[in-house]
């Protein structure tokens, strides 16, 4: 009996299997990789709240073939790097970084969220995430839209 309760308590102290995806990792390099297109958010779209500024996206090689092909590979990163608009002397500038957005494809991994792993970093930092284990209901929910285009919004700018 003594072995048996031994038992119970030892197991209801061992961890649980994570079934929680892996985190998304800071993506080095980045800046060196292609641009896809760059984007402003004004007042008065819908999405200022949450995303106004400069948008500039950028695909490493994998991401690029997958912008060529519809369709993207394991391995594809996107990243979305929102800054915030500064109008100065009749220009809009770039300002301080608000959030780096990651997009990283693989499909045993992220297989709840269509193949894809979501992060944001928070302004400069490559620690400080903002959506954690939130990316199913901060990220996919919207990306889900786009399932007919591998939950990609983005496409080339010409």
């Amino acid at each position: 009996m003594r072995t048996m309760l031994l038992l119970a308590a030892l197991l209801t102290l061992a961890p649980l299997p994570s079934t929680a995806a892996p985190p998304v990792p800071y993506p080095e390099g980045w800046r060196h990789w292609t641009h896809v297109k760059g984007m402003v958010i004004e007042p008065g779209h819908a999405l200022y709240e949450t995303f106004g500024g400069i948008h500039h996206l950028y695909a490493n090689r994998k991401a690029e073939q997958g912008y060529r092909q519809g369709t993207f590979p394991d391995g594809s990163v996107i990243v979305f790097d929102l800054l915030e608009a500064k109008s100065v002397d009749h220009t809009i500038q770039e300002g301080g970084r608000k959030v780096l957005g990651v997009m990283v494809k693989n499909a045993r991994k992220y297989k709840d969220t269509g193949g894809w792993g979501f992060e944001a970093f928070k302004g400069d930092s490559k620690t400080e995430r903002a959506v954690g284990a939130n990316a199913a209901t901060a990220c996919f929910a919207c990306h889900t839209s786009r399932k007919d285009h591998d939950f990609v919004f983005s496409t080339f700018g010409k």
